[in-house]
């Protein structure tokens, strides 16, 4: 049940003297992130050399980040720059539900990429048979498929609350922990079933990705050779990256600020973690590539 009608962000109002300057910088990163992501996607669909699984993973990990960027920027933009926003509920719960579309994939194609590594690197005969064009073109329908059903059952949850005066939000988009504490019904069996939702979507991946890459350094530790040790690691490394950074703004989101209770380190967290993961994941992939850099250069020569 539905008492209200709008919501306000309140965004960051500590930072009122410097609302210009993250305007202008946020308007920077959103520009960045969305030029980057977008060239990934062009370079490995133009170039040959990046026709590969790994490589295809990727063009979906970039689209996730162009649709949370398009998602979360745009409006916090408007909230920075007017040192509040109102938008309708409806709008809060579909911005939500976008955002934990993309989210939910990410963890999902950073495991099926770090699976993609692991098949690589510790099962090399089987590579190909394993990691198909099929496997890929069913992993990435199943990932998205998945991604919108399992974030519908957190939307459709809150649509069962009972929402009554109370409609300010700390922050300065909507999450969901947020729109949740606006209401005024017993929300201890929604907490629960999104916990071992969200457990369910991000420590199962995260277990996934560690005991991939436990074997993957066992496997590159027995090589007899050390430049098949480096030029292993290396094919490995940008992903290892990402996965850090991403799982580190994940936790650092969501876990440190529930413990201190420190709501404006909390805000901090959420901007590194909205705007910060997006933008390092085509820089950390291109400029650590070789093929990406041929691809990049070549394409200026057409």
């Amino acid at each position: 049940m539905l008492n209200i009608s709008n919501i306000h962000l309140t965004g960051f109002p500590g930072l009122q003297d410097l609302k210009y300057l993250l305007f202008v910088f946020l308007l920077l990163m959103f520009c960045l992130i969305m030029v980057g992501n977008t060239l990934i996607i062009v370079l490995i669909y133009l170039s040959r050399n990046l026709h590969s699984p790994m490589y295809f993973f990727l063009t979906q990990l970039s689209l996730s980040d162009i649709l949370l960027a398009t998602d979360i920027i745009p409006n916090t933009l408007g909230v920075v720059l007017h040192e509040g926003a109102t938008m309708s509920f409806t709008g809060c719960l579909v911005q939500f539900y976008f955002f934990a579309i993309t989210e939910c994939a990410e963890c999902f194609f950073l495991t099926v990429m770090s699976y993609d590594r692991y098949m690589a690197i510790c099962h090399p005969l089987h590579y190909n048979i394993t990691i198909n064009e099929s496997f890929c073109l069913k992993s990435v329908v199943l990932i998205w498929i998945f991604s919108f059903f399992m974030s519908l059952m957190d939307e459709v949850g809150i649509c069962g609350l009972q929402f009554c005066e109370a409609n300010v939000i700390d922050h300065f988009f909507c999450d969901y922990m947020p729109i949740v504490e606006l209401s005024c019904s017993d929300t201890f069996r929604l907490q629960l079933q999104t916990f071992i939702l969200s457990s369910f979507m991000t420590a199962g991946p995260l277990i996934l990705i560690v005991a991939s890459y436990v074997c993957i350094i066992f496997t590159i530790m027995n090589m007899p050779s050390v430049s098949r040790r480096q030029k292993a690691f290396l094919t490995c490394s940008s992903h290892l990256t990402v996965v850090s950074i991403f799982y580190g703004t994940l936790i650092s989101a969501y876990v440190l600020p529930t413990i201190g209770k420190m709501i404006s380190l909390g805000k901090i967290n959420s901007l590194l973690y909205t705007v910060l993961t997006p933008l390092l994941n085509p820089v950390i992939y291109s400029l650590r590539n070789r093929d990406f850099m041929e691809a990049f250069t070549n394409l200026k020569t057409l």
